[in-house]
This record gives C-alpha cells, sequence and structure tokens, in this order.
C-alpha cells in the first residue's frame, strides 16, 4: 500500500485514512529543484527503505520494512562532496552530519526514504525521513512527519514494496 502526501493540505493519505502532517519550513521543490539545506520538502514517488529507532524509549515498530536499533553513534552525512553524503554514518564522522540520537523524541522513529539514494546527487538533498512530529506539527527541515501514534500505525500498514508519493496539491 502507498502513502500519499499532499503538500498544500499536509496531510498523509494511506488507503481510507488520512493523518496530518508536518513538512518543511522551505516548502514542496521538484528533485530538479531541490538543493542541499534549502528545508523543502521533495516532490516525487520514493521507496521506503528502513527503520530506525530508539530501542532505549520504544519497543521495536511492527513493520515488515528492516529495523535498525539506534545507538548514540549513529548519524547522517549532509556534507555534498563527502563520499558518504546522504548516507549512514559511524561518529565522530569528520565531515558535516547530522546525529540521529537526539534528546528530544523526534527521531526516536524514522523511516529512511529512498530519495537522492539510487544513485546519489551530490547537493540534492541528504537525511530526508519521515518521522515524529513536534506538537506543535512544526515544520521541519524537509522531512515529512506525524505524531508518533500515527506514525506506529502507519509503519504496520507498509510494506518494503511501498512507496511514498509527495504531490504538490
Amino acid at each position: 500500500m502507498d502513502l500519499i502526501v499532499r503538500t498544500t493540505r499536509k496531510r498523509l493519505y494511506l488507503g481510507d485514512r488520512d493523518y496530518p502532517c508536518a513538512l518543511g519550513h522551505g516548502g514542496a521543490r521538484a528533485y530538479a529543484d531541490k538543493t542541499e539545506g534549502d528545508g523543502a520538502t521533495p516532490l516525487g514517488r520514493y521507496p521506503l527503505r528502513r527503520v530506525y529507532y530508539r530501542s532505549d524509549r520504544l519497543a521495536k515498530p511492527e513493520t515488515t520494512l528492516d529495523c535498525i536499533a539506534l545507538s548514540p553513534d549513529d548519524g547522517w552525512c549532509d556534507a555534498p562532496g563527502d563520499r558518504q553524503y546522504n548516507r549512514h554514518v559511524r561518529l565522530p564522522y569528520p565531515a558535516s552530519h547530522e546525529r540521529l540520537w537526539r534528546d528530544d523524541n523526534v527521531y526516536d522513529i524514522i523511516l529512511e526514504l529512498g530519495h537522492n539514494d539510487s544513485p546519489v546527487v551530490p547537493d540534492r538533498g541528504s537525511a530526508v525521513f519521515m518521522h515524529i512530529a513536534k506538537p506543535d506539527y512544526a515544520p521541519t527541515e524537509g522531512c515529512v512527519a506525524l505524531k508518533r501514534e500515527d506514525l506506529l500505525s502507519v509503519l504496520a500498514a507498509i510494506s518494503s514494496q511501498s512507496h511514498i508519493d509527495i504531490r504538490a496539491d
């Protein structure tokens, strides 16, 4: 079952269910216009890769996708010139990166979206995830964010054959 995000409505649809979501503070942009650090959610259709989660804060999510328990040394490279750009890395890492082990709960569950990963194109955006929204659904840095319970419900309903289709309508 595929996920559909309608960016103008800020809603994620899964079959007959729909959920409010937060999107990037930079709006939504086509892949060709997406650049690192623009804060935009990328428009397009992407596969769903794997789930990362904080095992110290919640049980392994119910899903058929591969699940990886996070640790304090997990990061994601966001340096366009680095050979590990838009890839999971172990910290400390010499190039610019994002820490996946956060003090807040936003990354307690991360669904990796297959944006700019096959192949990776420098500066087209990195670390585009689906993760937990802040309580007020504040804009993200370009990710799609859902309330924790909604994200867990979505994870239970999707499979490795599912995609996310982010639409500007």
